[in-house]
């Protein structure tokens, strides 16, 4: 057994969709949140930059002696998750692999839509990830960079974030797809506005909830679990305070954000 924190960290606040589902499955586990909000959004920039963002990030959540981590990013897990697990011995994953099963499980059509980061999209991670459980699915991706920052301002149910679904996701219905699988971690919270947009016949696969399973089956395998029988602690960590985060998290987890703490985390 063991009681250290579990890491888990996003280029912003879209990984607390993540936490709140490891949070569920794990209730007793101490978790330790760093969200990159003075870098946000990660999708436009270059594989290396990415890798630079990633890895000063498992080293902070390394200095708060996590056993596990979680990249709860898309775009972190298609560009970095790999040369992670290599560098690293602390053990990492990704929501990339989870949300792939679940989205082959789901459909019925074959034809799936995945939407996310241009980075995600352009690493074709989802593609791949997919074609090896369903040889015979067709994939459509769709880069919708106007999500992310919709969400980070708040603007989720706003009716420009209504407009942005349409003008993203129509092109996927018409192409019929059954599935649409949320490829970045922000657009959960969104899913009101995009389950409107594409209407109740199309499933929206988010990839949170089989991470956060994916998760436990790796602690328990190498007997990581926590023995405790309280309600894990929770600490959150940015490396640029903004009002929205807190606001949002506190509004999205159902409980109050305190002691949110500011990171210098070019310094790792």
């Amino acid at each position: 057994m063991d009681n250290r924190p579990i890491g888990v960290f996003d280029s912003g606040l879209g990984g607390l969709t993540v936490l709140k589902e490891i949070n569920k499955y794990l209730p007793n586990e101490d978790t330790v949140y760093f969200g990159d909000t003075a870098r946000v959004p990660y999708g436009p920039r270059s594989k290396e930059t990415i890798i630079k963002y990633t890895f000063q990030a498992i080293n902070f959540l390394i200095s708060k002696n996590v056993k596990a981590i979680v990249i709860a990013c898309n775009t972190a897990t298609a560009r970095a998750l790999l040369e992670s697990q290599e560098k690293y011995d602390v053990p990492i994953i990704g929501v990339i692999e989870a949300g792939a099963r679940t989205a082959v499980y789901s459909t019925k059509n074959k034809v799936i839509g995945v939407i996310g980061t241009s980075g995600t999209i352009n690493s074709r991670a989802y593609n791949k990830e997919i074609k090896k459980i369903g040889k015979d699915v067709t994939v459509i991706g769709k880069a919708c960079p106007l999500f992310v920052p919709l969400v980070e301002e708040g603007w989720a149910n706003k009716e420009i974030s209504s407009t942005a679904a349409h003008m993203y996701l129509d092109e996927l219905v018409n192409k019929g797809v059954d599935s649409i699988v949320l490829g970045c971690t922000h657009y959960p919270i969104l899913k009101r506005t995009i389950g409107e947009a594409v209407g109740a016949d199309v499933k929206l696969i988010n990839p949170a909830k089989e991470t956060a399973l994916d998760l436990k089956s790796m602690l328990e395998e190498r007997f990581l679990m926590s023995n405790s029988t309280e309600e894990g602690k929770y600490k959150y960590y940015v490396s640029d305070i903004n009002e929205q985060f807190s606001r949002i998290a506190s509004e999205f987890l159902k409980r109050e954000i305190k002691d949110l703490e500011k990171v210098e985390i070019h310094k790792y």
